[in-house]
């Protein structure tokens, strides 16, 4: 049983890794779809294969978090997942990818906004997954990923713009 949990620490680790580097592949491949102006089929074919990956990745993650506290439950571990900071910083910022990509999906929020949530949400939750971030409260964490969106926001718009004008 104690063999599981570094296990389904991997899969974690892994679900994040690969929506952080998912989301990185989808605004290199979003900026090379619109450089001609307008997106063919092909190109949204590609956009597909990049959406079933960050679903891969999030099922990923959130099934082996749901193991995780399951297993510490069993376990009777000291400290349960749901009293730590960390425990709920991750599932906010998971519930967060997940509400914007509706939102996106339904136009609610600027591709521009949206995508930048996405992109610096996934890599705040992978670098919390791998033990990068250090320990910090949760709305200290929420402080820190807010100052990180309208960073990446002002970075992509740039990038996207050197990459897009004509």
């Amino acid at each position: 049983m104690n063999a599981l949990v570094p296990f389904l620490v991997f899969c974690q680790a892994l679900g994040a890794s690969v929506g952080a580097f998912t989301a990185v592949w989808s605004e290199i491949a979003y900026i090379r779809a619109m450089r001609d102006g307008h997106i063919d089929t092909a190109e949204r074919a590609h956009m597909n294969v990049i959406a079933h990956g960050l679903r891969f990745g999030m099922m990923l993650l959130l099934l082996a978090s749901l193991a995780l506290v399951v297993l510490d439950y069993y376990l009777r571990v000291s400290l349960q997942p749901a009293l730590s900071a960390s425990y709920w910083t991750s599932t906010m910022l998971a519930l967060l990818i997940i509400y914007i990509a509706w939102a996106l999906s339904l136009r609610r929020v600027s591709f521009a906004l949206g995508s930048a949530v996405i992109f610096t949400t996934w890599w705040f939750l992978a670098f919390l997954t791998i033990g990068q971030l250090p320990v910090l409260s949760f709305g200290s964490a929420v402080a820190v990923l807010v100052v990180a969106i309208g960073v990446f926001y002002a970075v992509l718009q740039y990038g996207r713009m050197l990459v897009l004008r004509k």
